[in-house]
């Protein structure tokens, strides 16, 4: 084989592998594609649903996280309700987080009958015996409160369990784009 043959294919050799590193060192530490599994998020996310987490995210009331489950050997995707020092109730279908109403727009769906209570009336320290959010926790919930094991069953999420924030939904098609 020629020189000139060898060091082409040694340079398409290392453009490689660094492509590879550069994929490997994105994923690892700051964006991950996941897919979702259950109907605890519905109508937000869907099963099978595929999305990307960002690793580098600030977590914020209301982002939507996947975190190492506290109960199983796998992964929740929920929304952060409480954050650490917030006092969380929920009457009547209303949450209340430090003693003030908080409107939940990605509930409106599940909220049309008026039959039907949505989310069961609770406080923190009914749940978990302590009235706030300790620190370095989360408490979490999934949108479909009906049909979602959350920190309502399994109490505070740690913060170092988070895995990530969902930024972007790539699958199916039809809902491709950045999440809110």
């Amino acid at each position: 084989m020629s020189e000139k043959i060898m060091n082409e294919i040694i340079a398409w050799v290392k453009l490689i592998a660094i492509a590879f590193l550069i994929a490997f060192l994105f994923r690892q530490f700051l964006f991950t594609p996941t897919t979702v599994f259950g109907e605890s998020m519905s109508p937000t996310f869907q099963e099978k649903d595929r999305v990307i987490i960002s690793k580098t995210a600030d977590i914020q009331r209301f982002d939507v996280i996947v975190f190492d489950a506290p109960d199983a050997d796998e992964y929740y995707i929920k929304r952060v309700i409480g954050l650490p020092g917030d006092h969380i109730k929920m009457e009547d279908d209303v949450l209340y987080i430090n003693g003030k109403a908080v409107n939940e727009p990605y509930l409106k769906e599940r909220k049309k009958s008026p039959f039907i209570r949505f989310t069961g009336n609770f406080s923190l320290k009914e749940l978990t015996g302590v009235s706030k959010v300790p620190k370095d926790s989360i408490f979490v919930m999934g949108d479909n409160r009906l049909h979602s094991k959350d920190s309502r069953y399994f109490g505070f999420v740690s913060i170092d369990s988070v895995i990530g924030e969902v930024k972007f939904q790539f699958f199916p098609i039809d809902d491709i784009g950045i999440t809110k």
